[in-house]
């Protein structure tokens, strides 16, 4: 993070589809829209209300974006950490805009209401990614058998670091 960016961490939910696109030189980049709804509790009445949402795009880049479009949809509540930005543009009208966005570090599904599975990131033998398809929150992610963990905690091998042996390197 650079001196001058506005950091924010936003939960909410996904309000339509990711939308995955590339750059002319290739580089992927995600955007969707995120709704963020305040909650607080009304003594008064004894019950939960409702605030007023906020709507805010957020766009992700590279390797994360097509993880980010590989595993969420619409109505997956997520987390995301990013960055405030500020970005102008002429719209058809010849009218001069500007619209703030989360440019997103890092997305990552909330647990409150769910639970998710890890499925690590691993390039194949071309160097494009393999990369699980469907959202984490799918029905048909329960069917599928749980992948074997190959990272340098061991990932519940029985073994000690990396699935050897070995000690960890400190």
């Amino acid at each position: 993070m650079s001196q001058g960016d506005t950091p924010i961490t936003i939960v909410g939910n996904i309000v339509a589809e990711p939308e995955l696109r590339y750059t002319p030189n290739g580089a992927a980049v995600c955007n969707f829209r995120v709704a963020s709804t305040p909650r607080t509790f009304d003594k008064n009445t004894n019950q939960w209300v409702d605030g007023d949402a906020l709507f805010l795009t957020c766009n992700i880049w590279r390797q994360a974006a097509e993880n980010v479009a590989n595993s969420f949809t619409k109505g997956d509540r997520v987390i995301v950490v990013g960055n405030l930005k500020q970005r102008s543009f002429e719209n058809r009208q010849g009218e001069r805009r500007s619209v703030i966005e989360l440019e997103a570090e890092e997305v990552g599904p909330s647990l409150k209401f769910a639970t998710a599975q890890v499925v690590k990131y691993t390039p194949n033998s071309r160097g494009s990614a393999q990369a699980p398809q469907g959202g984490w929150g799918n029905s048909n992610q329960s069917q599928q058998q749980p992948q074997q963990r190959n990272d340098a905690w061991g990932g519940g091998q029985q073994q000690g670091f990396n699935g050897t042996n070995d000690d960890p390197p400190f």
